[in-house]
């Protein structure tokens, strides 16, 4: 590689639970991109991981203790999480990352995907900033149940209209990737697929991934980024 090449990035998040060090210690990504690098099936790349919990600064840790997860005060704590993460990566990180290390600055050299909770924030980051991302991939996790959920989406209305016009979308967006294990929670499970038939019927070009004989857990994932990682930065 030449000192001066400069590189596309993935910005690859974590799963509830988790923490920036996921994708390392388990789900072995790097060992992934260098085999996928290595044998020509997938372009060198910059990969990015975030820590997903983010807070505004002065904001304390909200008290959830015996908070369902469907909670009045699980949901704003969700809300104001997601909002922060979103200005830290649009705002801060994404500047960061281009003005310390050799990257295409644009917008067709920036792939975002991520493993459940870090699916569900791609999805709410990259929709509401397609003037940042191109790539995008949600494993085992795609939309925010805290606002609407599977089960009340409209390719009409949601993400500001993003995927209104499935043309338009087609241009602007080079791939759109959606993947969930066989053996997931049914109630997960069916979501993704709701999702994926709901993508389908309004002719948003997408890829729908199963892994076989997996449930949410790693191994769904390292297939997910093995599947994903081929596809970015081809176009």
């Amino acid at each position: 590689m030449h000192p001066k090449d400069r590189y596309p990035v993935l910005y690859l998040q974590h799963g509830g639970g988790e923490n920036e060090t996921g994708w390392i210690r388990q789900g072995r990504a790097n060992f992934i991109l260098d085999n996928l690098i290595a044998s020509g099936k997938a372009k060198p790349m910059i990969i990015v991981m975030a820590n997903g919990y983010a807070r505004r600064a002065g904001q304390p840790a909200p008290d959830l203790a015996g908070k369902g997860f469907g909670s009045p005060e699980m949901r704003k704590a969700m809300q104001d999480m997601m909002s922060a993460f979103e200005d830290d990566m649009t705002q801060a990180l994404i500047p960061f990352i281009d003005s310390t290390y050799r990257t295409f600055k644009d917008r067709d050299h920036r792939a975002m995907a991520g493993l459940s909770m870090g699916g569900m924030q791609t999805f709410h980051v990259a929709f509401d900033h397609l003037e940042l991302f191109s790539y995008i991939g949600g494993f085992s996790g795609a939309l925010n149940p805290f606002t609407g959920g599977n089960n009340d989406f409209d390719t009409k209305t949601a993400y500001n209209g993003a995927l209104a016009d499935p043309t338009a979308f087609a241009k602007r967006v080079h791939l759109l990737w959606i993947g969930v294990g066989t053996d997931e929670p049914a109630q997960m499970k069916a979501g993704i697929e709701m999702l994926h038939r709901t993508l389908d019927k309004a002719k948003v070009e997408h890829i729908f991934y199963e892994s076989p004989g997996t449930a949410h857990e790693w191994q769904t994932w390292r297939r997910d980024l093995n599947d994903f990682a081929p596809r970015l930065f081809r176009n």
